[in-house]
């Protein structure tokens, strides 16, 4: 019987529910939204730097092996990586940034609503749309987002460790 914070657990579902709970709060699942928000400012700098004759592969490197964990070894290609990595960088910047602000925007959402919730998803009370605003949109993207982060950091750090490495 397997035991989550001495806690008695008997079947695996119960485990898997508490590992979906769990995982909006751990650090890996903040480290690859920091490397999310990181790695395209850090893709625009190097590619200037890879122009004019001087390495960015050093940082990006640097970048993945913390926010990822994903060790590269050997020559860098660091203009290569930050060339063909922006417009990934960009995507993923785009869907973290959206994903992750829905969460405030919807448990928050009566500090944004205004007066008529008729036309509100859960409407027409105020009540009916807050808690669909709420379970929906700020604990549902609360749930989704770190497993969605989860597979969008896997694609950067194979793409890190073909052109890097």
């Amino acid at each position: 019987m397997a035991t989550v914070r001495n806690l008695p657990i008997d079947d695996t579902a119960s485990l898997r529910a508490w590992r979906l709970v769990r995982e909006p709060f751990t650090a890996a699942t903040w480290r690859r939204v920091a490397y999310a928000l990181l790695a395209l400012p850090v893709s625009v700098v190097c590619v200037p730097l890879g122009l004019v004759g001087r390495t960015g592969g050093r940082w990006q490197r640097r970048l993945v092996r913390r926010f990822l964990g994903v060790e590269v070894e050997g020559k860098a290609r660091g203009l290569l990586h930050a060339v063909a990595a922006a417009p990934l960088n960009l995507l993923v910047l785009a869907v973290t940034g959206y994903g992750w602000s829905i969460v405030p925007m919807n448990l928050g959402w009566p500090l944004r609503a205004g007066s008529d919730y008729s036309g509100a998803w859960g409407g027409p009370t105020f009540a009916g749309a807050w808690a669909f605003h709420a379970v929906v949109g700020g604990i549902g993207f609360l749930l989704i987002m770190p497993w969605v982060g989860r597979g969008m950091a896997a694609v950067q750090g194979r793409l890190a460790a073909a052109l890097l490495s």
